[in-house]
């Protein structure tokens, strides 16, 4: 079949390469000038397989209204007039049962075991180098509340065949040593040896130019502006150039909607209503003065909410989630108040090890659902669209086993996992 994915992120672009393998002509619809120049760019660079509970638990409300106030706070609610906040919002809530989360769990390990094979295969055809660090990830705690709550965690994570290791104050520093000049303040930790971390945007580019090589055709610099009806299906996406505003309409027999956040506002006129709404996440990427001191094993700071990734002679401090429409400012208030306790909580980590003084900061929407289980699969509305979108903060954990999935689907093939598929 002649198929038009529509965006090129992670999702869009693994999506693009396993419609390849399947012998389809495929076209690549993105507003960027190149493949990953939005939420893939700079996110956190883990693959998080063994961490992915959702942001939805029995706790979640007390939390959320306890950093209501705090431009600095992890998760971050800043109510607006805007219906689709607050339906997220509601729906939301509905999640934070213990039956809700141990359910949501056992999906994202579900895709999160399926996809972390995908990638693997992957690299191991393409033979891709993008900073890969198959070292685990380490999460460590700062206080005996924190720990212990993580232990429980790693209990619940040990049921659905997860190997969580809970870790003592001595066996954190033994994993990453690194962590030394902050080891009296840590209390212990939980350890995935299976996990790695790598760079999200070198890959998928990467990648990219592998899909054009077999063929794949990318128009950069398109916007999309609508999906053209026709019976029960889509018969053509209207795009536009972004410079000359030149319009154009491409048929094709199928499409793949995965605009991340903005995947929503194109399928709701065909009167599909996904729950997806705008996380915004910061990150900050700094230059290792002294790379011999700085961590290797990729860490999760429970205190801060944060990621800490090594890629290469840089290293990659990335978190916090503001839920604020589709701002992407970094000059406002709080912006500047998030970005700089990223740098701030470093330097309390690993003081003098890298240089501060120019960080380089970036912000992205990341496309989350209330029990941050993505959709993949049939679009309800329209019998040749199909829903790649959804993914929150495990776009690229989740990256290549949903674009594998998506061709499987496609071909009318079940993948091998227990998953909730849209539109099954």
């Amino acid at each position: 079949m002649k198929i038009v994915v529509l965006g090129a992120g992670i999702i869009g672009i693994a999506t693009a390469w396993y419609l390849l393998d399947e012998g389809h002509d495929v076209i690549v619809v993105d507003r960027q000038a190149d493949a990953a120049l939005e939420t893939s760019f700079a996110n956190g660079a883990q693959i998080s397989v063994s961490f992915c509970e959702p942001w939805a638990n029995a706790g979640a409300p007390f939390k959320v209204a306890k950093w209501l106030l705090r431009d600095d706070s992890p998760l971050l609610f800043r109510p607006r007039l805007d219906p689709n906040q607050w339906r997220w919002g509601l729906a939301f809530l509905t999640q934070c049962t213990d039956a809700a989360f141990e359910r949501n769990v056992e999906e994202l390990v579900q895709l999160g075991r399926y996809s972390h094979e995908s990638l693997k295969d992957l690299v191991a055809r393409t033979g891709i180098e993008y900073d890969r660090l198959e070292r685990g990830i380490l999460h460590f705690f700062s206080s005996q509340a924190d720990f212990d709550a993580g232990a429980a965690g790693a209990e619940i994570m040990r049921r659905h065949g997860v190997d969580r290791r809970v870790l003592g104050r001595e066996e954190v520093l033994k994993v990453e040593p690194s962590l030394a000049a902050f080891g009296s303040r840590i209390f212990g930790g939980t350890f995935t040896p299976s996990d790695e971390s790598g760079d999200a945007k070198v890959f998928t580019q990467k990648l990219a130019q592998l899909c054009a090589q077999r063929g794949a055709q990318f128009l950069y610099e398109h916007d999309i502006l609508g999906l053209q009806r026709v019976a029960d299906g889509i018969e053509a996406v209207q795009i536009a150039h972004t410079r000359s505003g030149e319009r154009k309409s491409l048929k094709a027999d199928a499409f793949v909607a995965a605009m991340g956040s903005y995947t929503p506002a194109l399928v709701r006129p065909l009167g599909e209503h996904l729950n997806i709404y705008p996380a915004k996440g910061y990150s900050a990427t700094l230059r290792l003065k002294k790379p011999e001191a700085a961590s290797v094993v990729s860490l999760l700071d429970d205190t801060r909410k944060i990621a800490i990734s090594r890629l290469g002679d840089h290293i990659r401090i990335a978190g916090t989630a503001e839920l604020s429409g589709f701002d992407l400012n970094l000059d406002s208030p709080t912006a500047k108040v998030r970005c700089a306790a990223l740098v701030r909580r470093y330097e309390e980590l690993f003081p003098g090890v890298a240089d501060t003084s120019e960080p380089n900061y970036w912000t992205g929407l990341r496309p989350s659902t209330p029990n941050n289980v993505p959709y993949i699969g049939r679009s309800r509305k329209a019998r040749n669209l199909w829903l790649n979108a959804g993914h929150g903060t495990l776009g690229w954990t989740h990256g290549a086993g949903s674009g594998h999935a998506m061709a499987e689907l496609i071909a009318g093939r079940r993948p091998d996992m227990a998953f909730g598929f849209y539109g099954a």
